[in-house]
């Protein structure tokens, strides 16, 4: 019997069952089934053994069966709305990061710890909201804050990624920006500094959405998500790691990084 598997998509947000493993999940997902559409995508495997009554999960054995002339059933669509806030962080399990050509890269949990020696940070946001925010909170910090209910504008959780500043790390007013790819450096400076100056300020939207898709090139760190209760950290590969082990998935997307 063929393996089902469920996937919480980040781009766009849903829940879907399908008989694709992995692999082949995030290429069906990111090319489409005749490359008549491209685009990133950002999904968990979530545990099989997972279940919720705010999910139809019966539509998993009525749907999720293959197609009469026996090829697998790609995908079955369970929710798309209010999905991330729905599943407990402990029922995610590997994230994978698909590049725009279909190249699926897996990311597994790894155990966190802060940076003592960062103080600027450039994150962006994935689900369910998808700015890039300019900040003074490492990454466990900003997911307290921007899921804490006592503050006016907050969501129940956040996925996101920490993105590399270079010399604008210590210097946002003069520090070179020569090998950073961001829209309206200028922009990205002023604010960066106004943090610098404000530490009190704690965070600062630089753009309202970003257009340019995932910055996966400039990834620092990883991939985060988090709430009020729970916390996970998926760490990126080393550079070594990436042109090596990964080769094909890194030069994918360092082209599509331009």
């Amino acid at each position: 019997m063929t393996e089902k598997h469920l996937y919480l998509s980040l781009i766009p947000q849903g829940l879907i069952a399908s008989m694709l493993n992995p692999q082949e999940f995030g290429s069906y997902y990111s090319v489409g089934e005749k490359s008549h559409v491209r685009g990133e995508a950002l999904f968990f495997e979530i545990d099989p053994s997972f279940r919720s009554d705010e999910f139809p999960f019966h539509l998993v054995e009525e749907r999720c069966v293959p197609h009469s002339d026996g090829s697998p059933r790609r995908s079955v669509y369970l929710a798309i709305y209010h999905v991330l806030r729905s599943i407990p962080i402990s029922a995610l399990g590997h994230l994978y990061l698909v590049t725009d050509d279909g190249r699926t890269l897996e990311l597994q949990k790894t155990p966190y710890k802060p940076d003592p020696d960062a103080h600027l940070h450039l994150y962006q946001e994935f689900c369910p909201i998808t700015p890039m925010v300019a900040s003074n909170y490492e990454p466990q910090e900003l997911a307290k804050f921007i899921t804490n209910p006592e503050q006016p504008v907050h969501v129940p959780r956040i996925v996101f990624s920490e993105l590399e500043l270079g010399e604008l790390a210590d210097d946002p007013e003069g520090g070179s920006a020569a090998d950073l790819p961001y829209p309206a450096i200028h922009h990205v400076r002023d604010v960066l500094s106004s943090l610098k100056h404000k530490p009190e300020k704690g965070s600062k939207l630089v753009f309202k959405q970003v257009k340019q898709g995932v910055f996966y090139r400039m990834v620092k760190g990883g991939f985060y998500v988090g709430d009020q209760e729970d916390f996970a950290f998926y760490q990126f590969p080393s550079l070594e790691e990436l042109e090596t082990t990964h080769r094909s998935w890194w030069r994918s997307a360092q082209i599509q990084s331009f």
